[in-house]
């Protein structure tokens, strides 16, 4: 084995059950000082395949090399004392310590108790790499970059030489991502090894090396980034020739469909998690919603749709397509929103916990739509067709229309929401990052029933974290700072940085 080498998986297979095999005969190499980039369609094994690296899986069959050694990771800590670390999507951190104090989380109690050294330490850190860290702040007084951060710090901290982000820039602004970027050449330089999983392929050629590809679970091949291009990629991600632009058809018709007037909210603690919004939507147009997580989407989108409370002063008005009348949303539920002829579809930021029911199957979350029409228990012929018809057209990949959706992966549960929401006729349709999780593919296909919406007539409201996609997506683009509508934009003719920057910095009143 190559001196260069710091770790090699060979013929790595794991198996969940009889029936799912995240990775089968999988050989990829990781060389030392080097940035290499994992790709490949929702459920290609790719976080399964750096979870036996990190020690959270341990693989049925195969071997794993480090620095030309055999080694057996059994645990997360096993892997941190090979020098191997993984930064989650989902961070493992502690809201109520401070950043000094979750580096310390899990160290030798006689180290730990040194908080001044381990402050110091994570200074030397930042200095060294570029990173920027207040040792003393509370991790909930800190942003998702500041978090993310803290995250790398704390595994550079433990020794770390081989590093696995996944999906390190998914709620970063563009500003951000770039800093990340330049942290990420410095540790590069300094002879560490980076793999990243994402499917944000424009970056995946800005800022690695090499690219190493599954598909359905198997090794495709590694390919030196400086030869590949966007299309090359995807073709071999998933197998075939793929259109990737995205459409945009003009606006027709634009007619006003919903007002938004002074719109606030409190959050469970009493603050404003949305402060005085007011915007129109349009059917025959997508409105994008941009800001980094937090900035008062969620509670946007679930005010409308009668989820949420409003405070006194707030108004949302919808305008019916077939007779011009206006009714006022606020201070309805969501049944009284349905009773009163609204048609109004959401598919929610968390798919599980308010989209659909996990414990049941595809059929009877689409019964969940209809329920209030009495006889839905009597009628089981309709959803059925309609969750083949959204297996089919989306790819669901399932044992069963009846199989628990909590036992699908997080892509195909969003197929499965999307798709039963679109199927309603809405004429309003508000999404919270419908793509998330999924691949290359089937976000396309999901941006095209969007489009199609968008044709009919519907306001469809998309709120998205990636701003390239809005930008090609949408025609126009309120941006969210802080709870607070920071701007709208033309998404034809604004730029990824006057987004990033209505993004982060609040523009004061009158301005």
């Amino acid at each position: 084995m190559e001196n260069n080498v710091a770790v090699r998986m060979q013929h790595i297979t794991k198996a969940f059950g009889t029936k799912v095999v995240a990775n089968k005969d999988v050989t990829l190499e990781i060389e030392k000082g080097e940035i290499l980039a994992l790709l490949g369609e929702n459920g290609s094994g790719k976080t399964t395949l750096m979870n036996m690296l990190s020690g959270i899986y341990h693989p049925d069959s195969g071997e794993i090399f480090v620095d030309g050694k055999e080694v057996h990771i059994e645990s997360p800590k096993d892997a941190y004392a090979l020098g191997i670390g993984m930064i989650h999507q989902h961070f493992k951190l502690v809201d109520v310590f401070t950043a000094t104090e979750n580096v310390a989380l899990g160290m030798d109690k006689s180290k730990a108790k040194n908080r001044n050294a381990i402050a110091k330490g994570i200074k030397e850190i930042c200095d060294r790499y570029g990173f920027s860290v207040s040792t003393d702040r509370k991790v909930y007084n800190m942003s998702v970059s500041q978090k993310q951060t803290l995250e790398i710090v704390k595994t550079l901290y433990r020794g770390a030489n081989i590093l696995i982000l996944d999906e390190p820039t998914a709620v970063l602004t563009p500003q951000e991502t770039d800093k990340l970027f330049d942290v990420l050449r410095n540790m590069k330089a300094d002879g560490k090894s980076i793999i990243i999983i994402t499917h944000k392929l424009h970056e995946v050629l800005a800022i690695s090396d090499r690219v190493s590809i599954l598909r359905k679970g198997e090794f495709i091949g590694t390919v030196p980034t400086k030869e590949a291009t966007v299309q090359s990629l995807t073709e071999m991600m998933v197998g075939q020739k793929v259109v990737l632009d995205i459409e945009r058809p003009l606006i027709e018709n634009k007619k006003k469909r919903l007002v938004v007037s002074h719109l606030s909210c409190l959050n469970k603690y009493g603050v404003r998690s949305l402060d005085d919004v007011s915007f129109d939507a349009y059917g025959g147009e997508i409105l994008g919603v941009a800001g980094i997580s937090g900035s008062g989407q969620k509670a946007l989108l679930e005010s409308i749709a009668g989820l949420q409370e409003a405070q006194d002063g707030s108004s949302v008005k919808f305008i019916d397509p077939k007779t011009g009348e206006e009714s006022e949303l606020v201070g309805k539920n969501v049944l009284q929103i349905k009773q009163m002829g609204v048609a109004l579809s959401f598919v929610p930021e968390d798919r599980l916990g308010m989209g659909l029911v996990g414990s049941m199957g595809m059929t009877d979350n689409m019964m969940l739509k209809s329920y209030q029409k009495g006889v839905v228990f009597a009628d089981r012929k309709t959803p059925k067709n309609l969750a083949n018809q959204v297996k089919d057209e989306l790819e669901v990949v399932t044992p069963s229309i009846q199989t628990p959706v909590r036992k699908l992966s997080g892509g195909n549960v969003q197929k499965v929401l999307v798709g039963r929401e679109i199927a309603a006729e809405p004429s309003v349709l508000m999404a919270a990052y419908a793509v998330r999780g999924l691949d290359i593919n089937t976000s396309y296909t999901i941006y095209r029933l969007l489009n199609e919406q968008k044709k009919k007539g519907v306001a469809v409201i998309y709120v998205g974290e990636d701003l390239d996609v809005l930008l090609a997506l949408c025609d126009r683009i309120a941006v969210l700072c802080a709870g607070r509508l920071n701007g709208i934009v033309d998404a034809r003719t604004t730029t990824k940085e006057e987004v990033g920057i209505l993004m982060t910095n609040l523009r004061k009143e009158g301005e």
